[in-house]
């Protein structure tokens, strides 16, 4: 794959990110900057983004299956890349059953997707999927360049790369907030994703299959669970529990920011994970 991710993506909603954003978030050092939840299929504020910065890489965290349709999907790739080669990732997924009606042989609607994707001439090395369990991995390695899952705590990156193998790419996104108290970080956490997130079917079973229990998924997350998935603390301790994924193998640690200010907490986990890298 002929495209530069970074170390560090950016994750951000459509309502949180304007191309200036877009654009400070690449002097701070990020590689990608991350366009989270459901984008429409026609991905226009993708090439906004892409059109007020320079290096900077977006990718989509993720196209949903069922609301976005995969020949616009395909049209809107080619667009993209014809004006900013070599500067997009089309990250894919399957939603939620608790959320589309349509739910139905997750599995099977995926491999279909994929082929429309491919049958419209979007590259296998240019998409990424949203893979947790086992069997979603193995297909992301097979048809895709690998990975981008989140709602994952450092053992996931771990038994992820030893069912990719080398050479596919494992992009996991971490939440992270620069609060020194732990038990303020844990009340945010709980308040927003992924406290209220644990009721998601895929996510909740992913967590089973590595060791939390019912009692760490209820109430919002247990202190273990909460720890397990958001790095908090001082910026250094920040970074440090960032980095844990790519001493896992990740190829690069995506950052959900929590707090009243995203875009700061972006910046502070930048600063820190740079001062680490650098001493």
């Amino acid at each position: 794959m002929n495209i530069d991710l970074g170390l560090l993506g950016a994750h951000l909603r459509e309502h949180e990110v304007t191309p200036e954003t877009a654009a400070e978030v690449e002097r701070a050092g990020y590689g990608t900057l991350w366009l989270d939840a459901s984008p429409p299929a026609d991905l226009a504020l993708v090439e906004q983004l892409l059109d007020a910065t320079t290096r900077l890489v977006v990718g989509t965290s993720v196209v949903n299956v069922w609301t976005a349709d995969a020949d616009t999907v395909a049209a809107s790739y080619h667009r993209i890349e014809a004006k900013h080669p070599g500067r997009f990732l089309l990250g894919i997924g399957i939603g939620h059953r608790e959320v589309h009606a349509e739910w139905a042989s997750p599995y099977d609607t995926l491999v279909s997707y994929l082929y429309r994707l491919a049958a419209g001439g979007v590259p296998a090395d240019r998409t990424v999927l949203a893979a947790l369990g086992p069997r979603m991995l193995r297909l992301a390695r097979d048809r895709t360049a690998g990975t981008i899952p989140c709602m994952v705590p450092v053992e996931h990156t771990r038994r992820a790369r030893s069912i990719l193998g080398a050479g596919k790419l494992l992009l996991p996104g971490h939440f992270a907030l620069t609060e020194a108290d732990a038990e303020r970080a844990r009340a945010v956490a709980r308040s927003n994703p992924p406290g209220f997130a644990l009721g998601v079917t895929n996510y909740a079973n992913n967590l089973r299959r590595l060791g939390f229990t019912d009692d760490d998924l209820s109430h919002a997350g247990s202190d273990r669970l909460i720890d397990a998935l958001v790095a908090h603390g001082d910026p250094a301790t920040v970074a440090t529990r960032l980095l844990a994924h790519q001493d896992a193998g990740a190829d690069q640690v995506g950052v959900y920011p929590l707090g009243e200010d995203p875009i700061a907490t972006l910046l502070s986990a930048a600063g820190a994970v740079h001062a680490v890298k650098a001493g």
